[in-house]
């Protein structure tokens, strides 16, 4: 048996009997409008994040550049096809020369700006820090008013990676100088696009 091995039986062995439930998460009163849309684009755009919204023969049109001028396009979602296959992906690294990366979010927090993801909208759980840029598609209808409604969501509980976003990476020194993409991704653009969206083109 390795070290590994033995150290998990031993855990197993002594986790005390009896069925421990999780704290009943408190629903506070949002901080927030009744205009969650217009919440969540004003928070994320503090947080040195975007809303971009679709166009109407071009759904991407709002960030048509980025990914007109993109190298590598890896997407998640079936509304762009780029020219990366994260399916194919067998090891992180692989992801490092990701210029734009396209996911489709799990549901938005108007109170924070924030995005979740698991590891079925990412594919490669990566792709979300190693990508230059981050576009990240999110059904309107899917933004919930505080961190305290989106932890009553089920994906937290069924999902083996769960990671909430909130606008690009960013580091400020002692002087307060900002900069962005310092440890992740330099951008992410928020496509305000319901679920439905590839059917009308």
């Amino acid at each position: 048996m390795s070290a590994r091995d033995a150290i998990l039986d031993g855990i197993r062995r002594n986790r005390p009997a009896g069925d421990f439930p999780l704290p009943e998460v408190p629903l506070f009163t949002p901080l927030v409008g009744d205009d969650l849309v217009a919440e969540f684009g004003e928070r994320l755009k503090r947080m040195g994040g975007r809303v971009a919204e679709p166009g109407a023969g071009d759904v991407f049109a709002g960030v048509r550049e980025r990914l007109d001028a993109a190298k590598v396009v890896a997407s998640a979602v079936p509304e762009l096809t780029g020219n990366r296959d994260l399916r194919g992906v067998r090891a992180p690294e692989e992801v490092e020369d990701v210029d734009v990366a396209v996911v489709r979010a799990v549901f938005g927090i108007a109170e924070t700006g924030s995005v979740l993801f698991t590891q079925d909208q990412l594919i490669v759980n990566a792709v979300g820090y190693l990508a230059q840029h981050l576009v990240v598609l999110l059904d309107p209808a899917d933004i919930v008013p505080n961190v305290q409604a989106a932890y009553r969501r089920p994906e937290f509980g069924r999902s083996a990676y769960a990671v909430l976003h909130t606008g690009p990476s960013a580091t400020a020194d002692i002087e307060g100088v900002l900069i962005h993409g310092a440890q992740g991704v330099r951008s992410l653009t928020v496509l305000l696009l319901p679920r439905d969206a590839a059917e009308r083109g």
